[in-house]
């Protein structure tokens, strides 16, 4: 890759081999071409669910997850999201 080392332009590589030789230098890239991405428009949730009363519309059931967000020696934080309309809060019980 070019690189400028003071007022010097050099080519340098990424074991650490360096040259001034610029004359004749082409840098080439190759593009590979890689598969499509699919777009799933409906959410699909894989989620374990629980009985418990969404705070919001005060549906029945939700999807849960836990999350490490504090000190290892303390316990995870639970959340929660709402099955019917997708409201998410955190259970620290």
């Amino acid at each position: 890759m070019p690189r400028k080392e003071g007022n010097k332009q050099l080519l340098t590589c990424s074991c650490g081999y360096k040259t001034g030789k610029m004359e004749g230098a082409v840098l080439k890239e190759k593009m590979v071409r890689g598969r499509d991405v699919e777009v799933v428009d409906k959410n699909i949730e894989t989620l374990p669910k629980t009985n418990v009363e969404c705070p919001k519309c005060h549906h029945r059931e939700a999807f849960f997850w836990e999350v490490q967000t504090r000190a290892a020696d303390e316990p995870a934080t639970k959340f929660l999201r709402c099955e019917k309309c997708g409201h998410t809060w955190r259970d620290y019980n």
